[in-house]
């Protein structure tokens, strides 16, 4: 049982350290909306979201008023309309009137984000993907909410490299659609490898098709608590240093059940799963790149980054599966660039560089996030870009992601501003050889030989 007495003993952790349950995102399963006419199923989809979500917003706001716990998003995922829009959609601009759908759903019910305008194509590509893959520069420069994703490659499939290669040229033309907000399409925009069905955290989250009609995920953060708690325990031993980030793990996690279970009650709606996540934010002192200087390195980039990360990012699991029966989505430790001031930091030092970041996303639990990368970055080297981040993923077994924004325009040594949430970010250098002959390839990367478990 969770009691109040729980959540006093993290007040401190709300008003000093940047606590919060990041957000309480609602899955809806649109698949009973599904029918040939695009009108009606516009107006099913508009219709199932405005009515299972009505009362969302309005119950964040009461547990945070109540539990005094800070509910910093509110949001919806859905089924991944490349299924939904199949049977009504016979061109891109069919799945850009879906976006749309979605974008004024979420604005009626006051949500910040609506995610699953997403195709799923690690194996290959239906027409109905294919059409959505292409419609989304228009539809993230035509909306304000809706937030995209694209599974390109799993460790039981293999890699999709035709995907990869057209979602190459998609970052570049929806970087381009959105050039006059530095690019900011592409912050909405993600392409994963393994990626999980019940992920709460934007870009990435869709409702997967083993899910219920409707479930209740959380995704909760606090790099500021464990940062503020390792102070406590400077050169102790990695055994002290491994309990006391799984004990502070435990006691955020708990947090977010708590607020998970009471969203769960008061919406009558299933209670799915806590994302455990360290989700930095670009306020001073709630930053992963800190936890990793506070472990012990001068900057986040320096020799030992992978090793500390590879340790914080198991000992937040390992406290927080004792918190909630139920831990899902991404959990780990997140390590977006612009959405982390530590991170920002060590790229301006110049510790930090995106060939390092790719060795860090061998252990965390996205990969490269939000990275900001020069405008004229051609489509076949964000591919390749994306083919190795795939890879590390596929051939480790777990979830990898990129979202990279070229920043048109822009180059290295500028800044991209994107606000908010987003924060802002120093433009990285990106390596210059040519892969294109690789991306130019057609088919598929085989599953790697582990992939065989049956």
């Amino acid at each position: 049982m969770i009691n109040i007495f729980e959540v006093n003993e993290t007040n401190e952790m709300i008003e000093k350290e940047n606590l919060d349950v990041r957000t309480i995102t609602l899955g809806i399963s649109l698949i009973d909306c599904i029918t040939d006419d695009l009108e009606k199923l516009t107006g099913n989809i508009y219709e199932k979201i405005t009515t299972t979500a009505r009362d969302l917003v309005a119950v964040g706001k009461d547990i945070e008023k109540e539990f005094g716990i800070p509910i910093v998003n509110k949001r919806i995922s859905v089924t991944p309309i490349g299924l939904i829009g199949a049977s009504a959609c016979k061109s891109p601009d069919d799945f850009v009137r879906i976006a749309k759908t979605l974008d004024e759903a979420a604005a009626k019910v006051g949500v910040n984000f609506i995610g699953g305008y997403s195709a799923l194509v690690a194996k290959g590509m239906t027409k109905a993907e294919e059409m959505l893959i292409r419609s989304i520069p228009k539809a993230l420069s035509s909306t304000r909410l809706v937030c995209s994703s694209v599974n390109l490659g799993s460790t039981r499939t293999g890699i999709n490299m035709d995907a990869v290669r057209l979602m190459g040229q998609i970052i570049r033309d929806t970087a381009e659609a959105t050039k006059e907000s530095d690019s900011l399409g592409c912050a909405k925009l993600v392409v994963f490898c393994n990626a999980p069905d019940d992920n709460p955290f934007m870009a990435g989250a869709f409702h997967g098709v083993t899910e219920a009609d409707a479930i209740i995920n959380v995704g909760v953060s606090g790099p500021g608590v464990v940062n503020t708690v390792l102070k406590k325990v400077r050169g102790e031993s990695f055994e002290v240093l491994c309990e006391t980030i799984k004990k502070t793990a435990f006691k955020v996690t708990r947090v977010g059940q708590l607020v998970a279970g009471e969203a769960s009650k008061r919406l009558n709606i299933p209670f799915g799963i806590v994302d455990l996540s360290l989700a930095p934010t670009p306020a001073i002192g709630d930053s992963v790149a800190d936890i990793l200087c506070e472990i012990g390195l001068e900057h986040a980039g320096a020799p030992g980054t992978t090793a500390a990360l590879a340790l914080l990012n198991d000992q937040v699991k390992k406290g927080g599966v004792m918190a909630s029966s139920y831990v899902g989505g991404l959990s780990g430790a997140f390590i977006p660039v612009s959405e982390d001031q530590g991170m920002i930091d060590a790229v301006e030092a110049g510790s930090l560089t995106l060939e390092k970041l790719e060795a860090m996303t061998c252990v965390c639990s996205v990969g490269l996030d939000m990275i900001a990368i020069p405008g004229d970055t051609s489509a076949s080297t964000i591919s390749g870009i994306i083919a190795d981040e795939m890879a590390i993923g596929m051939v480790n077994q777990k979830t990898t992601a990129v979202r990279l924004i070229p920043v048109i325009g822009k180059g290295v040594g500028e800044k991209a501003e994107f606000g908010g949430l987003l924060g802002y970010a120093p433009i990285m250098p990106v390596n210059r050889y040519s892969c294109e002959d690789f991306i130019n390839r057609k088919g598929r990367i085989p599953a790697p030989i582990h992939s065989f478990k049956n």
